[in-house]
């Protein structure tokens, strides 16, 4: 996400952002200006405490981010269209439920891993249902849905909690691949991939990016706005039931107030990556720069003891921010030029 929309030369041409060299592009992007931040945030946390510095905490600080970067990922893509669901925290609560429900019964882990990704999916087909088949707005849609997906949650377990999960499923949320690298972090890393191949590198990313722009314009250049959205609510639905399956693995439990306020902290990470809250623009290396830092400034937090709801106070100052600076900061300019 570029910071200026073109380049001054020294005659006073204005050099369009498309006619950039890469390293033009990179050199006035947010992506950058971010990644200063994220070495900015590691060496204060450096000195602020001699354990950050150790290996095995280190590791231990990614399971601050890649779960919620898991989700941010899918969730960059519906804002990039125009969209948003803040259901994603109350999914990985039906979909943890389900799990242990199915455990009860005696499940294996396949059929548990199976259970988290197709309720997922189930949740996302039916928030995607509502919003491109009725023509409901998605932020409403997903404030109902967060309150239902939840609720179900608390019925059916009410102040209890499953346990018991097969020793083989703590794998996926506490295994090591080789000495401190986790199992997480690798497929954190394979998804960050994945996804940025799907936004930058092929048709259905310039597709995302249109809509998102004008969806009224990508109707009559016949793209099929509802299914491209469709398929993004599965997209959210999918990764936040691999977030359920990695976060109930690593707690080893299943409680009603799993994932409780990750909504808010996973649009942080995706707004704070520079994908703009109305649509349209933002990238997927801008939101794993984001995850980066913000996992580094909440870990930093717990090894200070600063209380949880310091870190609350922190994350929703922090997204008010990361909108409002932006258009303070065009308003400014346009007054300067005017």
């Amino acid at each position: 996400m570029s910071v200026t929309a073109s380049e001054t030369t020294a005659r006073g041409r204005h050099i369009p952002d498309r006619l950039k060299s890469p390293m033009q592009r990179f050199l006035a992007s947010w992506e950058l200006l971010l990644l200063g931040v994220a070495i900015a945030v590691f060496i204060l946390n450096s000195f602020a405490s001699p354990y950050f510095l150790d290996p095995w905490n280190l590791s231990d600080a990614t399971f601050n981010f890649t779960e919620k970067a898991m989700i941010a990922f899918a969730m960059a893509l519906l804002i990039i269209s125009g969209e948003i669901d803040l259901s994603v925290a109350s999914i990985i609560a039906l979909a943890s439920t389900a799990m242990g429900f199915a455990v009860q019964l005696g499940a294996d882990v396949p059929v548990l891993v199976l259970v988290g990704l197709g309720v997922g999916l189930a949740c996302g087909a039916f928030n995607g249902a509502l919003v491109t088949g009725l023509g409901l707005p998605s932020i409403v849609v997903t404030i109902g849905t967060m309150s239902l997906f939840r609720g179900i949650s608390y019925i059916v377990l009410g102040d209890k909690a499953y346990t018991g999960y097969p020793s083989d499923f703590a794998y996926f949320g506490r295994g090591y691949l080789w000495w401190v690298i986790s199992f997480e972090f690798v497929l954190f890393a394979l998804f960050a991939i994945i996804f940025a191949i799907i936004l930058h590198k092929t048709n259905f990313g310039r597709v995302v990016y249109v809509i998102g722009n004008n969806p009224v314009g990508a109707i009559f250049s016949g793209i099929r706005v509802t299914r491209v959205k469709f398929v993004l609510f599965l997209l959210t639905g999918l990764m936040s039931g691999v977030a359920a399956i990695c976060l109930t693995s690593r707690l080893g439990a299943t409680r009603p107030s799993i994932a409780f306020g990750w909504e808010l902290e996973v649009v942080t990470m995706v707004v704070l990556g520079g994908v703009s809250i109305l649509g349209g623009s933002g990238s997927v290396p801008g939101v794993v720069i984001a995850a980066f830092v913000m996992g580094m400034v909440t870990f930093g937090f717990g090894l200070l003891n600063v209380p949880g709801i310091v870190m609350s106070i922190f994350i929703g100052l922090l997204l008010i921010g990361v909108i409002a600076l932006p258009r303070i900061a065009r308003q400014l300019l346009a007054r300067r030029k005017a």
